[in-house]
C-alpha cells in the first residue's frame, strides 16, 4: 500500500488541488448569488415584457413558432418569489421541466417557442466607474 501511495503521491496532490478549488468555487458563487427584482420575457429576441418577481400572477406566452401562429404556447407562474412554466405546447417539455428560478442570471428558455425567460437584478449590472 505505501508503494502504491508514493508512486501515485503527485497525481494524489493534483487531484486534491482540484478538488480544494472546485469547492471554493463553488462555495463563492453560492455565497454571492443574489435574488432577481424581475423576470425579463424575449419570444424571438425582441422584449415582450418585465414581471415583477413579489407579484403573485400568470401570464399567457404566444411564443414565435410558425405552427402555433396566434396560440397561447407557454404559460408562466410567478407565485412567492419565484417563476415557472406550468405549461408549454412544446414536445419534448425541457423548459416546463427546468423548475423555479429566483436567482439573478437564471434562465428558461423553450427553443421551438422561441421564449426566454430571465431572472434580472434591480441595477443595470453596468460600469461601476467611468474615468
Amino acid at each position: 500500500m505505501r508503494e502504491l501511495l508514493k508512486k501515485h503521491r503527485k497525481d494524489i496532490i493534483i487531484i486534491s488541488i482540484f478538488l480544494v478549488i472546485a469547492i471554493a468555487s463553488l462555495s463563492l458563487t453560492l455565497m454571492t448569488r443574489e435574488n432577481g427584482e424581475k423576470v425579463r420575457v424575449t419570444v424571438d429576441g425582441e422584449l415582450v415584457g418585465e414581471y415583477p418577481l413579489h407579484l403573485d400572477a400568470t401570464y399567457e406566452l404566444r411564443g414565435a413558432n410558425p405552427d402555433t401562429e396566434g396560440e397561447v404556447t407557454n404559460i408562466l407562474v410567478i407565485q412567492d418569489g419565484v417563476a415557472y412554466l406550468s405549461y408549454a405546447n412544446c414536445p419534448d417539455k425541457t423548459c416546463v421541466n427546468t423548475g423555479k428560478i429566483k436567482y439573478t442570471g437564471q434562465s428558461i428558455i423553450c427553443l421551438p417557442n422561441r421564449i426566454t425567460i430571465t431572472v434580472v437584478g434591480d441595477s443595470d449590472g453596468g460600469v461601476d466607474l467611468v474615468s
